[in-house]
């Protein structure tokens, strides 16, 4: 029988010069330096409770391979999914992320396709997927070094309660006012673009051959057919959201973890032979691959996204820029 057991993980707080000083939103605290992202699931997440209580996701990982990440992870010793909340006052920068073969190219072990459920966003908030129709890749290199490439970007409004697909290789940027949760390849790979002349170093080169003009990034068209409480299924990933007001049971497959991420209010995972973990807005609780089951109790209301690996051959999911 494993030692792993549901367990609760304290979030990473990282500044970044776009972020917000009131993470209010999600947080209860205001900081002195800008905070742009909350890391949930990286490998220097510390577990909080139980008797892994501050060992560290990437080490765990490491020690009980399968029965950790689940039969479905590409790599057996490395957790495959890492979600974060991003909080933005201004623009990003213009940025990149390869493909898996891009990046196995430059010695990293995968890439970076991710996906952005949008919790909140102030009128006329903005994400840039890809560059405008017939922009070329040499127009848009020469845009960098003329200073004005956010000009070529493809621009569109999101709205809360919208999921935008990001496929590796896509340019890209997040503008301000909007709060994002995002799940990804288990990576930080990127190439900066672009800044806005801010003074960050920027990777053109390595990126523009990492670019694509042709991905499949955009805003995820729901079909009739759909699992409501499915947000996105693509091959790296599948996100579900649902609102809770009493408790329910969920069966974990021996192919993925499961991670339980509280977008409002608060709630109780219990498993059998394990004290019951409590998380509340903000945080994240991982459900290892080898718990086979478990039930998720709201404290009086409860709105949760479940993230995990699909099984079988997924394709990419159905997109618009309308």
């Amino acid at each position: 029988m494993s030692d792993l057991y549901p367990f609760l993980l304290i979030p990473i707080f990282d500044e970044r010069p776009w972020g917000v000083r009131d993470l209010r939103p999600i947080y209860t605290r205001i900081v002195k330096e800008p905070i742009g992202e909350s890391w949930l699931t990286w490998v220097d997440s510390c577990i909080a409770n139980g008797p892994l209580a501050a060992r560290k996701l990437g080490d765990l990982a490491r020690q009980y391979k399968r029965e950790l990440v689940g039969t479905a992870a590409i790599f057996p010793d490395r957790f495959p999914l890492l979600v974060k909340f991003l909080f933005t006052a201004e623009k990003l920068s213009v940025q990149v992320h390869p493909d898996d073969a891009a990046a196995q190219h430059v010695g990293q072990p995968c890439g970076k396709t991710e996906c952005w459920y949008v919790l909140e966003a102030k009128p006329g908030a903005q994400v840039a997927l890809g560059l405008k129709s017939g922009v070329t890749l040499p127009e848009f290199e020469a845009s960098i070094r003329e200073n004005r490439a956010e000009d070529l970007l493809n621009w569109v409004d999101v709205h809360p309660g919208e999921m935008l697909y990001v496929a590796a290789g896509t340019v890209h940027t997040i503008g301000g006012g909007v709060v994002l949760v995002e799940t990804q390849q288990s990576s930080d790979i990127t190439y900066r673009l672009y800044d806005y002349g801010r003074p960050r170093e920027l990777q053109i080169q390595h990126g523009i051959a990492a670019m694509k003009l042709d991905s499949r990034a955009g805003k995820v068209v729901r079909q009739g057919s759909d699992d409501p409480g499915v947000l996105v299924r693509s091959s790296y990933f599948q996100v579900e959201k649902r609102k809770l007001s009493g408790p329910i049971e969920a069966a974990v497959s021996p192919a993925s973890p499961h991670i339980l991420v509280a977008i409002e209010g608060a709630g109780i995972v219990e498993s059998a032979g394990v004290e019951p973990v409590t998380f509340a807005k903000g945080e994240a609780v991982v459900v290892p691959a080898c718990v086979p089951q478990y039930s998720l109790r709201p404290q009086w209301e409860l709105e949760v996204m479940r993230m995990s690996l699909p099984t079988g051959h997924v394709a990419e999911p159905q997109t618009t820029l309308g």
